[in-house]
């Protein structure tokens, strides 16, 4: 792990940081590609990004508040803490903001709601990989203890609470490995002739895919709900929903027009 990129004295600047806001950059950056692409208008697209990142960091703390509420009744002066102020919080409670936020922007903007769902999709995907190497770098997120010969090993005491100097599965490589596949997968597609919300649909689907295997392996305090974890609940309802939007796409809707992938 690698929880100070640079540091000076008692000044220091978190890797975490560092690669949250390139994973933000680098999928923006995709995002708009696409998005010329799709013709859509990059000033409104710009303004969505940055508007379901906020919604997203809102929601992610909300979920983080939700999943542990026993624990911050019990002690609720460990909502303003630090530690819970640095968290990043719960993905999935952020991606549902965000995809509340950006309907809503859609409709009001008047903007192509799934060919602009598309070119979000693929620039998600590495943001999150990217933002996953941030997580190993800090030591959250971390796995179960393994005795596989790449299990990791976190000494640092930054990464408390995880139990340290002790071979743990590198849940965090897992994902990012997943997410940049995912990528690579949705870029490729959307570069093709696909018809709309395919694209975003397909997202849902392997990410969800991806993110219920891998938390097998992920250590963590979420309270079970029958053979399952919150999350995986979570991502088997958001695979459902991808499957859902695949059939009728597949079936029923025009393809995109040829020149926008020229």
């Amino acid at each position: 792990m690698l929880p100070k990129l640079i540091s000076i004295g008692s000044f220091y600047i978190p890797t975490y940081g560092v690669l949250i806001a390139l994973a933000f950059l680098a999928g923006l950056g995709t995002t708009l590609r696409l998005a010329r692409r799709a013709d859509l208008p990059p000033d409104k697209i710009t303004n969505l990004a940055v508007y379901c990142a906020m919604a997203g960091i809102v929601g992610a703390k909300l979920f983080m508040f939700l999943f542990d509420l026993g624990d911050y009744i019990k002690n609720p002066g460990q909502i303003f803490s630090l530690e819970t102020l640095q968290a990043a919080g719960v993905f999935h409670g952020g991606f549902i903001a965000a995809l509340i936020l950006a309907v809503l922007y859609i409709r009001k903007q008047r903007l192509p709601a799934f060919p602009t769902m598309d070119a979000f999709a693929p620039g998600i995907a590495l943001g999150q990989a990217i933002g996953r190497l941030g997580c190993f770098a800090a030591g959250c997120c971390w796995g179960k203890e393994c005795d596989l010969p790449w299990g990791v090993r976190f000494r640092s005491d930054f990464a408390a609470p995880v139990p340290l100097d002790k071979p743990l599965h590198p849940v965090q490589l897992y994902e990012s490995a997943a997410d940049l596949i995912i990528f690579a997968i949705l870029y490729r597609q959307f570069n093709r002739n696909h018809r709309p919300g395919h694209v975003i649909a397909l997202y849902l689907v392997l990410y969800s895919t991806a993110r219920f295997m891998i938390e097998f392996f992920r250590e963590h305090e979420q309270p079970l709900v029958g053979p399952f974890s919150l999350t995986q609940w979570i991502a088997l309802g958001l695979l459902l929903l991808g499957a859902l939007m695949l059939s009728p796409t597949i079936a029923h809707s025009p393809l995109r027009p040829k020149q926008m992938v020229e």
